[in-house]
Parts: structure tokens; C-alpha cells; sequence
């Protein structure tokens, strides 16, 4: 149902440069530019995208309160990588890799935010 999702930024080489290593980590990378507004991000064309860009209205971008983008990925070892990388790159730690009973059974997930604020979530189930 989802095929894209646009985070705010108000440094895009920065969040670029953050979103192009830490997305390689599972085999990600660039699919897109906006004109030299953003980028998108995605394993495939026909797959929900990732995007980065600065504000249509010229405005500061800003994080949303309550607003988080989930990242699916395929085992918990990749949920540790990308929640790792995320800190090491500047990220700041949300809640680290663990199982959460919210999400049911077996639901493995870390949270982080990114070099902007946005607040993401990098999750798997087994």
C-alpha cells in the first residue's frame, strides 16, 4: 500500500550523505533526484521508496510529533546493523534493538533519529 514516504530536511548533502551509507547497509541505494530538492531511495523501482527533501514552501523543515517511518527488514541482525550505523553516523538512539511486545510476538525492532530529527524505526518479526 505505501510507496513512498518524504522526510524533511533542511541540509540535504547532509541527510544525503546519511541516508546513502546507512541505506547501503541492506543493499539500498539512490533510485531518484528532485531537481536538487531530494532524493529517493528504494531496492527497486515497483518497491516503497524513501525520500528526503528540503520543503516545498521554502519553510524550515520540521520533525512532526507522533509522525515515525517503520523500515522492514529481514532478520534482527539487520535490525542491530542499521541501528548501529544510525548512531555511528550521528543518529540519536529512541530505543535500542530488542524484542517489543507491542508490535506481537516476535516483533524485533531498534528506533532511532536521524541527523534532521525524524524519527525512524528499523524492524523485523522471528
Amino acid at each position: 500500500m505505501i510507496g513512498y514516504v518524504v522526510l524533511g530536511t533542511n541540509d540535504l548533502p547532509r541527510a544525503a550523505a546519511f541516508y546513502d551509507t546507512l541505506l547501503a547497509e541492506m543493499g539500498v541505494k539512490r533510485m531518484m533526484e528532485f531537481g536538487g530538492r531530494g532524493y529517493a531511495w528504494a531496492a527497486a523501482m515497483d518497491k516503497p521508496m524513501l525520500c528526503i527533501m528540503t520543503p516545498y514552501d521554502g519553510k524550515p523543515a520540521t520533525v512532526g510529533n507522533g509522525v515515525m517511518v517503520g523500515i522492514a527488514v529481514d532478520a534482527r541482525g539487520t535490525v542491530d546493523r542499521i541501528h548501529r550505523k544510525a548512531l555511528a553516523l550521528g543518529g540519536a538512539d529512541e530505543g535500542p534493538p530488542g524484542l517489543r511486545a507491542e508490535g506481537g510476538e516476535g516483533f524485533y525492532a531498534a528506533y532511532f533519529r536521524d541527523l534532521d530529527g525524524n524519527k525512524l524505526d528499523v524492524w523485523c518479526y522471528g
